[in-house]
């Protein structure tokens, strides 16, 4: 006991003798975190601008010291301070894409909504270019969340989070993480920690395929670390699975192709994405107690993501979840919203029926964060 507290003491001292020392270089240090992007000013989303909102393009810091892009969506005639959401998905896409159609959407309802590039894609910082981890991500959603506290119209107690394919599990992860976070929605989402180790539909899990996985990117990283894995298929293949189909129709046509998503392009790097193979980030969900809306197109192939999140976040248990953790502390607050007739990919714009309940999202967020 003596030693660990004598070691603990010793933790202590250390940590203040550097704060002490860094206090003076502190806006040197400050200064070299922000990095001057070139910005495309042009509207080149694939949606038109909105005449009840107001846009600006910002950008931000995040504690990894790369700056991020993103696309700040204000009600116009606004007036005091009003609730913000920050908005970042689908995993490979670009804020010109569903996100920042997203963000338009809730801005039209009254809310202050940034939609971000990640770190490493679109318009933000950060090389190699298309390069993820669960921590980098998370950390994108709370700088995010950093920074619309700042901002002298936003109040910084009404903040919420959307995050939209794989961005809805990292959405859930971050809520765990910030309590500064009081309504999270994931829509149509993927937990990119569990596919990335166990394959679409778990078909992968197991420890053979593992290995043989991590084998291959073990020789990746020797031979070419930089190669590109490809974006959505095309052309497409005749025997292609419809979830495949759904997303060529919307990355690979004018739906909503963009030149910057990589995956409308060449994709992730091959190696880009490995560190969530071994990651299982969503451990502490059943411990988020804010508002969460997980919503899911009932004909979604990704279906069994939200469901089983939203079980383990209430439950503590689920299936496809190998750890067993304790109820929800304020599960009343949480709601499974399955969406008829609506596919993965009819979340990220609303598709030919409009699926995307805008004004059910409004009022989720609206009993949230405006009471």
């Amino acid at each position: 006991m003596k030693h660990i507290k004598l070691l603990a003491t010793s933790i202590v001292m250390t940590t203040l003798a550097f704060a002490g020392c860094s206090n003076g270089n502190q806006q040197k240090e400050e200064n070299n975190m922000k990095q001057q992007l070139v910005l495309t000013q042009e509207w080149d989303k694939v949606f038109p601008l909105s005449e009840k909102v107001n846009h600006r393009k910002v950008t931000f810091e995040t504690q990894y010291g790369l700056t991020l892009a993103a696309d700040l969506y204000t009600p116009k005639n606004a007036q005091g301070k009003l609730a913000a959401i920050a908005v970042s998905g689908p995993f490979g896409a670009v804020k010109e894409q569903s996100s920042g159609l997203y963000a338009m959407r809730m801005a039209e309802r009254g809310f202050v909504a940034l939609a971000f590039d990640p770190s490493y894609t679109g318009e933000s910082s950060g090389e190699p270019r298309r390069t993820a981890s669960p921590d980098i991500n998370t950390e994108d959603f709370l700088a995010a969340v950093d920074y619309l506290s700042k901002l002298g119209n936003v109040d910084p107690e009404r903040i919420g989070i959307i995050g939209i394919c794989g961005w809805g599990g990292i959405a859930l992860n971050a809520a765990a993480a910030d309590t500064r976070i009081k309504a999270t929605v994931a829509s149509t989402m993927y937990d990119m920690s569990r596919i990335s180790g166990n394959g679409y539909f778990d078909s992968d899990d197991k420890e053979e395929s593992r290995h043989a996985a991590r084998e291959a990117m073990g020789k990746q990283r020797l031979s070419d670390p930089m190669a590109m894995a490809g974006g959505v298929v095309d052309p497409l293949p005749e025997d292609a699975p419809q979830f495949v189909k759904d997303y060529h129709a919307y990355y690979k046509t004018p739906r909503g192709y963009h030149k910057r998503s990589g995956n409308s392009n060449d994709g992730w790097r091959t190696i880009g994405t490995q560190a969530y193979a071994n990651a299982r980030f969503l451990y502490y969900i059943n411990e988020i107690r804010s508002a969460v809306l997980v919503m899911h197109g009932a004909e979604a192939h990704s279906r069994y993501f939200g469901e089983a999140a939203y079980h383990y976040m209430v439950d503590g248990k689920a299936e496809g979840y190998n750890f067993v953790g304790k109820p929800n502390p304020n599960p009343d607050n949480k709601q499974l919203l399955i969406i008829p007739g609506a596919t993965h990919c009819d979340l990220y714009d609303g598709g030919e029926g409009n699926y995307i309940p805008w004004d059910a999202l409004a009022e989720f967020f609206s009993k949230n964060l405006l009471n």
